[in-house]
């Protein structure tokens, strides 16, 4: 059962990385609107806050507000508004392609998202499986979240669920012996 839970969540997280990272990047790299670098400096500024300042903020958001305790969605929601890492990694990558295909598609007569669609992530696949990577093993390993969160033992993940065989078969106390 944690196995499938965790399979559950790290899937979920990883699809919902990949789209909002993928579409945010694109806006970041080739769409020229106003304040676009003021605003891709305030998302590159969220990596540097670390999780422990936003953790009892977004607890009494999911727990008080949203009404979401001992569900899944605290742990896989926040994943389909985008992770700063995978958007500032896509952008980048994608600033590496040239415009000029982004030209041609147009002469062609394609919209903005045809170009996103048949040029720009055919072309962004390997930094999107990178990011894939990143998302899975970083939701599979997660401790601190689930354990925060979910308080029914059918709904534990793998790591909870390795925590508690551990704590079950562990000898504590041994410098008494």
């Amino acid at each position: 059962r944690f196995f499938i839970n965790s399979l559950t969540i790290s899937a979920g997280n990883v699809l919902g990385n990949l789209i909002s990272c993928a579409l945010a990047a694109f806006g970041f790299a080739r769409l020229r609107a106003r304040g676009r670098h003021v605003w891709f400096s305030i998302l590159l500024s969220t990596m540097m806050l670390p999780p422990v300042v936003t953790m009892i903020p977004q607890f009494i958001l999911f727990t008080k507000l949203l009404n979401w305790a001992d569900t899944y969605k605290p742990l896989m929601v926040p994943a389909w508004f985008g992770w700063p890492f995978g958007i500032f990694l896509l952008r980048q990558f994608m600033m590496t392609i040239p415009e000029d295909l982004d030209d041609a598609a147009r002469m062609d007569g394609a919209s903005t998202l045809q170009i996103f669609i048949r040029i720009v992530i055919p072309l962004v696949k390997p930094a999107l499986a990178t990011i894939a990577i990143f998302a899975f093993v970083g939701n599979w390993n997660n401790f601190l979240t689930p354990l925060i969160y979910i308080s029914d033992m059918n709904k534990n993940t793998m790591a909870l669920g390795l925590r508690l065989f551990q704590d079950q078969y562990a000898t504590y106390n041994q410098h008494y012996i």
